[in-house]
């Protein structure tokens, strides 16, 4: 084994996680403001809006993230003059904007039937009884339906989150250089691939360690309704000590 190999492809590897995180965070970022527009819409909208919502939830729950990044990068550049009459076309002839935005497109889709039945999951009787104390529409989702609707999504949109990361190594096919794409680089220099790629699995096993990790310390901190008041866990560590 040839462990300066492996230091020296690992730290390399490492200059592609600044532009990793990047596209994850900010794709995740307006996703998750999108997901939560669509939700509350497929959750309470009539059914001429719901119908072309559950279209483009479909389209992209229903089609590989690779597809989607060729048809924006590729497809719409064959709509170069009038991508350019809209004035968007510095949009779509960047890579770093196209995987952004497909990756936003996709996690917007997912999140959305994530936190819809986050909704469907809020007690009736709660928002019953907010009403009955006067609450309006948008108090009532401010201070009740979207706090419980997260707290019972997060599991389900914490996996969201990981695919989104893992989902980035797609960026290198239209030429972005995050860690897959440096490993790409790489490989086509040593002939190593083994060697690379174990070394790219693991800055993505770390990375996605790190966030289950903060994802359990959110899902705790949301949940106090399931952690032992004081007392308990004062009684419970004295008895096993005793």
């Amino acid at each position: 084994m040839d462990i300066a190999f492996f230091q020296d492809v690992f730290l390399r590897l490492l200059g592609g996680v600044p532009l990793t995180l990047q596209l994850a965070g900010i794709s995740l970022s307006i996703g998750f403001v999108l997901a939560v527009v669509l939700a509350i819409a497929l959750h309470n909208a009539s059914p001429l809006v719901v119908l072309p919502l559950r279209g483009y939830v479909a389209l992209f729950r229903g089609t590989p993230l690779l597809v989607q990044i060729f048809l924006i990068y590729y497809g719409l550049g064959q709509f170069r003059p009038s991508l350019q009459a809209m004035g968007v076309w510095w949009l779509f002839r960047e890579p770093y904007w196209c995987v952004i935005l497909a990756l936003t497109l996709n996690t917007a889709a997912y999140g959305a039937e994530i936190l819809r039945g986050g909704l469907q999951s809020v007690p009736a009787g709660q928002i019953e009884a907010a009403l009955a104390c006067g609450m309006s529409r948008g108090l009532l989702y401010r201070r009740i339906v979207l706090p419980l609707a997260f707290r019972q999504a997060l599991p389900a949109y914490g996996n969201e989150i990981i695919l989104m990361v893992k989902g980035t190594s797609l960026a290198s096919i239209v030429t972005l250089l995050e860690v897959t794409g440096i490993a790409h680089q790489i490989i086509s220099q040593t002939y190593r691939a083994i060697e690379v790629f174990i070394c790219a699995g693991a800055i993505y096993l770390i990375l996605n360690f790190a966030i289950t990790r903060a994802l359990a310390w959110l899902e705790h901190r949301l949940s106090p309704h399931l952690r032992p008041p004081p007392a308990a866990r004062s009684a419970t560590q004295k008895g096993e000590a005793a």
